[in-house]
């Protein structure tokens, strides 16, 4: 059994045949393709493409579901895979899956096919569709938002791993009424990749940037001023650099790493936190290190990323939380414009049920200065 041919923007979703065999054994034996699919046989032979064509697609079709070949609708070369799994007619929803061959990437094919599976699926009855990314696989997470795609949360160890354990899936939904286009960023890229202003350069950070992002949080002093005050642990460094760009891309958090402009070397970190989307507000946060102390570095970073906010971002206001004896942190805040406005006190978590004190300065976009 199998499903009409369904066209797209530059693409071509038709049943899977005999003679793609080949090309179908080559892509899902890619490495890449490999680490994003832990449920593939590996090695993946043309055994084990030419048992998906004759059995594994057709049986998703008389399930409810259905596995297309996505192919270019001039040569009819085989580009990707995709279908829908995991039908819940009760529910009008399924779950969109698909993989790209290496010959095809970077050339809009998994969101050009994922448009036009949409697009069929609400057409023929479809009411919600649901497209799980792992959290580490941002690239995946730019097709669902190019889709229009909404982010909804997490799913928790909810994707077995090849090697062993379980790892976290990113959920993301499109609603048959759902406007169409791209799914508005509430943290959009930055212009060109990074924020400067000819001293100090802001950029997204990446998962190499562990062990200075390890050496910078485990200083005292650094930590000294988070909440609670305890040094993170490697793998929770590892992790957040990794997560990164997911966080940026589900509107949660901007974290940047702080260089010289001059040299690329690394100076600290900093971040911006969409803290309450209904109202336009974010957070800011900064750390730096010894060598980049008393330079005016913190001050250049937040004006950065005060500018982004209120600009690219659209915020309206910004906060920032300081312990009320950081006097350096004040003093950077109100070189960049922000007014100290309370005490909150036994805000935070301290160490041994202590809580301790958080001094919040604030600043709205029309009270932002040059």
């Amino acid at each position: 059994m199998t499903g009409p041919t369904v066209e797209g923007d530059g693409v071509r979703l038709r049943p899977y045949r005999l003679d793609d065999v080949a090309d179908v054994a080559a892509a899902c034996a890619d490495p890449v393709t490999q680490r994003s699919l832990d449920g593939l046989p590996a090695p993946y032979t043309e055994a084990d493409a030419q048992q998906w064509i004759t059995q594994a697609a057709p049986a998703a079709f008389a399930t409810g579901g259905c596995a297309y070949a996505v192919v270019d609708p001039a040569t009819d070369r085989l580009l990707a895979g995709i279908g829908l799994s995991n039908p819940v007619p009760y529910r009008s929803q399924a779950e969109v899956g698909y993989w790209v061959a290496p010959w095809a990437r970077r050339r809009g094919v998994a969101t050009a096919a994922t448009r036009a599976l949409a697009a069929h699926a609400f057409a023929t009855g479809t009411a919600r569709l649901e497209l799980l990314t792992a959290a580490e696989n941002p690239a995946s997470q730019r097709v669902a938002l190019a889709a229009g795609f909404r982010h909804e949360g997490v799913r928790r160890q909810a994707g077995p791993v090849r090697q062993g354990g379980r790892r976290d899936l990113t959920v993301w939904a499109r609603l048959a009424d759902d406007l169409p286009g791209p799914t508005p960023r509430l943290l959009p890229d930055l212009p060109g990749g990074a924020l400067t202003d000819g001293v100090v350069t802001l950029r997204r950070l990446a998962p190499d940037d562990a062990e200075v992002m390890f050496r910078l949080h485990t200083l005292p002093e650094v930590y000294a001023n988070q909440a609670p005050p305890v040094p993170p642990g490697r793998e929770t460094i590892e992790r957040r650099c990794r997560l990164s760009e997911g966080g940026w891309l589900a509107g949660q958090v901007a974290r940047l790493l702080i260089l010289d402009a001059a040299t690329g070397g690394p100076l600290g970190s900093c971040g911006l936190t969409y803290s309450t989307p209904a109202a336009a507000e974010g957070t800011v946060g900064y750390a730096l290190l010894p060598e980049a102390r008393g330079r005016g570095v913190a001050t250049r970073a937040v004006v950065l990323l005060r500018d982004w906010a209120f600009g690219p971002v659209g915020l309206s206001r910004l906060t920032a939380g300081t312990l009320p004896d950081n006097t350096a942190s004040h003093r950077v805040l109100e070189r960049a414009g922000f007014r100290r406005e309370g005490l909150l006190r036994g805000a935070l978590p301290g160490l041994a049920g202590d809580r301790i004190d958080d001094l919040v300065f604030g600043l709205l976009a029309r009270h932002r200065t040059g």
